[in-house]
């Protein structure tokens, strides 16, 4: 654990919202993470009492830094380190809720026509010459 602060792709990749911290840092270059309503940098040093804004895939994350670290470590740990905003939580959830219920795309039959559908095709074109 750090006492003082810690770069912002180091905190992500510690509280788990990002696998490496190369993932962390193109995101955070990417603008999707905020540090108290402002763009953040890669570099930037985070303090405890900072908020960040995550943006991970169509979720948002509002979280409070809790207590500093660097070290990846147990999803328990991770948790440990940031308080989510309940607001932030309940639409979250809201969202993967309509995402999960929403429906799936399907093939609708466009593209190339297969050989059956050739051979109709040739079939209607022959009738039509008569």
């Amino acid at each position: 654990m750090a006492d003082r602060a810690v770069r912002v792709d180091k905190f992500l990749t510690a509280a788990r919202f990002f696998k490496t911290r190369a993932i962390a840092a193109q995101a955070i270059s990417a603008g999707k993470v905020e540090v108290n309503g402002v763009r953040a940098k890669p570099a930037k040093s985070l303090t405890v009492g900072d908020r960040l804004r995550v943006r991970k895939g169509p979720y948002e994350f509002l979280v409070t830094v809790r207590l500093l670290s660097d070290r990846r470590g147990p999803p328990a740990t991770a948790v440990a380190l940031y308080q989510e905003d309940p607001a932030g939580k309940a639409i979250r959830e809201k969202l993967a809720h309509q995402l999960r219920i929403a429906p799936t795309p399907t093939f609708e039959g466009r593209g190339r026509p297969t050989k059956r559908d050739r051979r109709e095709l040739d079939r209607l074109r022959d009738d039509d010459g008569d």
